[in-house]
């Protein structure tokens, strides 16, 4: 009768570590062909290479030279994601430590090869459960490793490498590390499930032990030297297989998610401290974001409460400073250019600090020469009484208009309107206060401030008839460049040499948003600069957490993870700790926002620097928990099981 194929074919193979001269060749042109059924114990020396030809069974490890074949498949064509679907589909191991991930309790080490084979949730607790209620561990299912005793944990392991199925499965010194009666315990297991029609390859430096399988290989110096079959009939393979399963994108990522929760959990201190980074980052964007927009609120809301509309004209020339060719404006220039188109009204302003006195109070505030369209073109109206007129203004009248702060501090709450003040050594009275200004942008009291006609100022107070400054508010803003032209024009057409500035209310509050923008954004990257220090701290913990948990990965690996399911993992947990640590920062933000409002500092609340600073911080997991990740999924299966 014709023998089927051999299951596992191996034809010249090498195995050699180190480059070039200082290589050591660990396999020596093995042979050997392994059919589907049999018991195969491959006994020698430590350093004989029984583990190395194990890892290279098992598709751990690749050969330097010669072919593999199984089932028909050249093994070494394969690429890594190709080796893990063998690994997944057709082995199973179980190896002296154990292997078992100390995070994952007995249930969930077992359920492990099926996550990364697509099996549902219910189909892998299932198997898992019959198959820990078969070796003897139900009470055990949600013990951890360091739970259980050394034989418990070998069950563990044996149920694991069962539960895809475990055509084959590959026992490197099962026995090793347990007591003689644990040892016999695993080993009539074993023994069984190969009965049961499990391939069993078994590493060990026993004889004795080996004296149980059907097929004992004797391997020395990276040579077989010997391959012994006893006369035991292999049974057709009859193990049961779990129901077919097939990954998804979405499955992929919330086992992952899983993983990723359960390993931020298990290093919670850690955890904390990686997350500090990102929350100060975020709090810092919001807070330091939020306050340079308030104040820039605050002061372009200070600038456009002088009005929008208006043109400022001061005496002297482009290049000099100060009001040094005082005597350049004359009150026909004001009367002119209120003669002209898109004029909304015009007004001097001259000022000069004077002693006010109403009985036994008396104020040192700024006197205001000005003239009747004051309310109009400042659009500050008056609370009580009226403000004065243009026939004021011709008759020289002794009136005068008090702000908010002076009428209080002179007549408290008493009614001032036609009361007479004494303004230096004349006697003024007082026919109208004007409605609560506040401070101006410069951070001056508004209110403090006494008006009277520029006309009676001229020539009571001031002693001159120049003006130190013209005040135009023009009717439509959109032409106000164009009028500001026109003016220009005017004015050099009346004076014949330009001896006048004139500033541009809207161009000024540009100028100031772009300003305080800048200062925004400095702030704003002095903040960021935290953000990235935390980025740099989640890469700096995560290549920890990858050095720290590399035997995790080689098991994982051994047990059929992809590289991307390994990456996924790492850089889920990269982006939740950033994620986290995020929303964290958000909410401590905006709380230090508001206790900083109420302590009267101007902050704005906007959506966009929440949003900004919460997207940044999942950017920044995403960024700097990638080269960690790829360094993970990387990593050889054969040299990451072997690190401690």
């Amino acid at each position: 009768m014709q023998q089927a194929a051999p299951l596992v074919t191996l034809v010249d193979i090498t195995r050699s570590y180190g480059e070039k001269e200082a290589a050591v060749q660990v396999l020596k042109g093995l042979n050997l062909t392994i059919h589907s059924g049999e018991f195969v114990a491959i006994v020698g020396a430590s350093g004989s290479g029984k583990s190395t030809l194990m890892n290279i069974l098992g598709c751990l490890d690749r050969p330097s030279s010669g072919s593999y074949i199984f089932k028909g498949t050249d093994v070494s064509r394969l690429d890594a994601d190709g080796l893990a679907r063998l690994r997944r589909e057709s082995f199973g191991f179980v190896f002296q430590s154990y292997n078992l991930i100390h995070s994952l309790n007995a249930s969930q080490n077992v359920e492990m090869p099926a996550v990364y084979a697509g099996a549902s949730l219910e189909v892998r607790q299932e198997r898992a459960v019959e198959l820990l209620r078969y070796l003897g561990l139900e009470e055990r299912l949600t013990y951890r490793p360091n739970q259980l005793s050394g034989g418990q944990q070998q069950r563990v392991s044996i149920a694991r490498a069962l539960m895809n199925g475990g055509q084959i499965i590959l026992a490197d010194e099962p026995t090793g590390a347990l007591d003689s009666k644990s040892g016999e315990d695993v080993m009539k297991l074993l023994i069984e499930f190969w009965q049961a029609g499990h391939t069993l390859i078994l590493i060990i430096h026993s004889k004795e032990v080996a004296s149980h399988a059907n097929r004992v290989i004797e391997i020395k110096d990276g040579e077989i030297i010997g391959d012994t079959v006893r006369d035991v009939t292999c049974k057709k393979a009859s193990f049961k297989t779990p129901p077919p399963s097939k990954s998804t994108l979405f499955f992929e990522l919330a086992e992952s998610m899983k993983s990723s929760l359960r390993a931020l959990r298990m290093n919670i201190f850690r955890t904390i401290l990686t997350l500090l980074g990102i929350v100060i980052g975020v709090a810092s964007v919001i807070v330091m974001l939020a306050i340079g927009d308030g104040a820039k609120k605050e002061v372009v809301d200070r600038i456009s409460s002088l009005g929008t509309n208006l043109l400022v004209i001061r005496p002297g020339g482009p290049n000099t400073r100060g009001f040094a060719n005082i005597a350049t404006l004359v009150p026909e220039d004001m009367k002119a250019i209120d003669m002209m188109e898109n004029i909304l009204g015009t007004m001097p302003e001259s000022r000069r600090n004077t002693t006010v006195r109403y009985g036994n109070n008396d104020a040192q505030t700024p006197i205001n020469t000005t003239s009747y369209a004051l309310p109009l073109v400042r659009s500050w109206p008056v609370a009580q009484g009226t403000f004065f007129t243009q026939e004021d203004e011709d008759n020289l009248a002794k009136v005068i208009v008090l702000g908010q702060t002076v009428a209080t501090s002179l007549f408290g709450e008493k009614d001032p309107l036609g009361e007479f003040v004494l303004v230096g050594n004349i006697l003024f009275q007082v026919i109208g206060v004007m409605s609560e200004r506040g401070a101006s942008a410069m951070g001056e009291d508004e209110d403090d401030v006494v008006f009277m006609p520029y006309t009676t100022g001229s020539l009571h107070i001031l002693g001159y008839q120049n003006l130190r400054n013209i005040t135009v508010a023009v009717e439509d803003v959109k032409h106000i460049d164009r009028t500001q032209k026109e003016i220009e024009a005017l004015l050099l057409a009346r004076h014949g040499v330009e001896d006048f500035r004139i500033r541009n209310m809207a161009s000024l509050i540009e100028n100031v948003s772009q300003t305080q923008n800048t200062l925004t954004i400095l702030l704003g990257s002095i903040a960021g600069i935290s953000l990235l220090v935390g980025g740099i701290g989640i890469m700096n913990i995560m290549l920890v957490s990858v050095t720290e948990r590399t035997k995790e990965i080689g098991i994982r690996m051994a047990n059929g993870a992809r590289m991307r399911n390994i990456m996924q993992q790492f850089l889920i947990e990269a982006i939740v700790v950033s994620a986290l640590g995020g929303f964290i920062g958000v909410v401590i933000g905006l709380t230090v926002t508001a206790v900083v409002g109420y302590f009267g500092i101007g902050v704005v609340y906007s959506v966009w620097p929440v949003a900004l600073a919460f997207g940044c911080s999942f950017l920044t997991g995403l960024v700097f928990g990638y080269l960690p990740a790829k360094k993970a999924a990387k990593l050889d299966p054969v040299v990451a099981l072997a690190s401690e």
